[in-house]
């Protein structure tokens, strides 16, 4: 059973900066895409960012676009990142980490995503 740890969040005032990571363990399969999603009080799960399977293809929300970059270290045992600069009150929301195995390149769509982790919080005040 895959599971993932996303660690990192926290609270930041407006115009900060954060690194999430999501560290993976009890992978089976070879390869496998990832992504970043969050949820806001009230709102739908929505997409952040994703990268594939060998980091070299990456997508991002227009929402942040050019403020977070997403990262990840086949290494070890594929540690995904998103690193989130100029971060602002909307980008507050639960953070999810997720894993969509036997993938070669990107996907925004949550339904696709066969594993996730159980978030984490960032808050960012004004």
């Amino acid at each position: 059973q895959v599971q993932l740890v996303e660690s990192g969040g926290g609270l930041v005032q407006a115009g900060g900066s954060l690194r999430l990571s999501c560290a993976a363990s009890g992978r089976t399969f070879s390869f496998y895409a990832m992504g970043w999603f969050r949820q806001a009080p009230g709102k739908e799960r929505e997409f952040v960012a994703a990268t594939s399977w060998s980091g070299t293809s990456t997508y991002y929300a227009d929402s942040v676009k050019g403020r977070f970059t997403i990262s990840r270290d086949n290494a070890k045992n594929t540690t995904v990142y998103l690193q989130m600069n100029s971060l602002k009150p909307d980008d507050t929301a639960v953070y999810y980490c997720a894993d969509k195995r036997l993938y070669y390149t990107t996907s925004s769509v949550a339904s696709g995503y066969d594993y996730w982790g159980q978030g984490t919080q960032v808050t960012v005040s004004s």
